[in-house]
């Protein structure tokens, strides 16, 4: 990821997409299947914090590069999605916006 304002967007949603994998595919079996409700509680409360960061990250990439209300409502619509943010990654790249 590069020091641009799209490669700090791209670094926040990678960092909330693997939050959400890691609360949805081992603090919630270890809450059901080990007995571990503590699980659910550290890394819910670390993806609720990284979850606050990103949606400020994406208001500031949207007044920093003026993204169209596409983007925006995308960066929003994949943070609910299990590897959504892998998917948004791959059309940024793809994009004209990364020569910004």
């Amino acid at each position: 990821m590069n020091n641009t304002t799209l490669g700090r967007f791209r670094l926040m949603g990678f960092l909330e997409g693997l939050s959400l994998l890691v609360l949805l595919f081992i603090a919630m079996p270890l809450k059901y299947a080990a007995g571990f409700p503590e699980a659910v509680t550290f890394v819910g409360s670390l993806h609720g914090f990284l979850f606050v960061l990103y949606l400020i990250i994406i208001a500031y990439t949207t007044f920093k590069i003026r993204w169209s209300i596409k983007w925006v409502i995308s960066a929003i619509a994949v943070a609910f999605i299990p590897f959504g943010n892998l998917i948004l990654d791959n059309f940024l790249k793809k994009s004209a916006l990364m020569a910004k």
